[in-house]
């Protein structure tokens, strides 16, 4: 009898020996696939031991200065008789500063208006009085470090010994150990200006959290005898990207966004520094010269002056004074006050 021929599935026609390969050939991009999606969760997953293993380093330094601090004794931490201006490290140390590097009140141009409030401020808290910590942000090189320390000396110049105000710095990248500090700030009879320079925050860094912490919103709170000063180029102190990643991947965006800008607001004196003018700007100039006995004449000086800012890009108190060093140097004049 004749041989029935074998039956395909409908529609389809024989199984040719190609058909293995194919589905092999197809099979390879998903293995791809999955060996990449494993690459890179390896990847994510190292880079997120990174981040916890600085955040737990942090950590164990902040703990440690808490504990260095708490382990100081009285006399120690009574030791700021020795000088007005101290340094702050995370391991607990204050450093006494002899001689800070300031320049005189009056010679700061064309800030007249923050000077003023930002001494009164001063004034009243170093007379006990209520008094709020001040932010000064704003144009680079307009003086705003200049002023605090300049405010600082201004206070301290008629006043007896045991009244006088302690200057004292904390580094940007030691802020997280602020809560050790003000601990030991606080046992002290003095009253404190806690000076912090160009403070900004960048990226994943959350410690800005420990200083919300402390100007307001701690159950200690900021002690009495403590006042926090700080100066940047930024209002919010937080870059605009972190503020926008915030916006686009939070749930709710609003609540994202105020959690970061909330630290500036935490400061009830805000003092905002603008590009100083060309007459402010050739004011400076005169008034250094002047100060330091640097005898130039009028048009020269004036000539010299604004191309010495044109080749900068900029006109600021900063540079004022480096084109008064440059010119004492030319004349073999030593910058020290007539």
């Amino acid at each position: 009898m004749p041989q029935k021929p074998s039956k395909s599935p409908a529609g389809k026609g024989p199984r040719t020996p190609a058909t293995k390969p194919a589905r092999v050939a197809a099979k390879r991009p998903k293995a791809a696939l999955k060996a990449a999606s494993k690459t890179i969760s390896k990847t994510t997953s190292k880079a997120n031991q990174n981040v916890s293993q600085e955040r737990i380093i942090r950590a164990l330094e902040t703990i440690a200065a808490h504990l260095s601090a708490q382990g100081k004794p009285a006399a120690q931490r009574e030791s700021f008789k020795q000088a007005d201006a101290f340094v702050w490290h995370p391991d607990g140390r204050l450093a006494a500063v002899p001689r800070v590097s300031r320049v005189e009140l009056f010679l700061l141009k064309g800030v007249d208006r923050m000077r003023d409030i930002l001494m009164e401020n001063t004034e009243r808290f170093a007379n006990g009085l209520p008094a709020n910590n001040a932010l000064l942000w704003g144009a680079r090189g307009m003086g705003k470090s200049s002023l605090v320390k300049a405010a600082h000396a201004s206070i301290n110049a008629e006043r007896k010994p045991a009244d006088k105000l302690k200057l004292t710095e904390i580094h940007r990248e030691d802020i997280e150990s602020l809560p050790a500090l003000m601990e030991q700030l606080r046992a002290s009879s003095f009253r404190f200006i806690v000076f912090c320079d160009d403070l900004s925050f960048d990226g994943n860094d959350a410690s800005y959290k420990s200083l919300k912490a402390v100007l307001e919103g701690g159950i200690e709170g900021r002690p009495e005898n403590v006042i926090l000063y700080a100066t940047s180029n930024r209002r919010h102190l937080l870059a605009r990207e972190m503020i926008e990643n915030e916006r686009s991947t939070a749930i709710n965006p609003g609540e994202a966004v105020e959690e970061k800008v909330s630290l500036s607001d935490r400061f009830g004196l805000w003092l905002g520094f603008h590009r100083c003018s060309q007459d402010e700007y050739l004011a400076m100039v005169r008034g250094y010269c002047s100060h330091f006995g640097v005898k130039v004449d009028d048009d020269a000086l004036e000539r010299e002056a604004l191309e010495w800012s044109t080749t900068r890009g900029s006109r600021s108190g900063r540079v004022a004074w480096q084109f008064v060093q440059e010119l004492a140097g030319r004349l073999g004049v030593k910058l020290a006050a007539t």
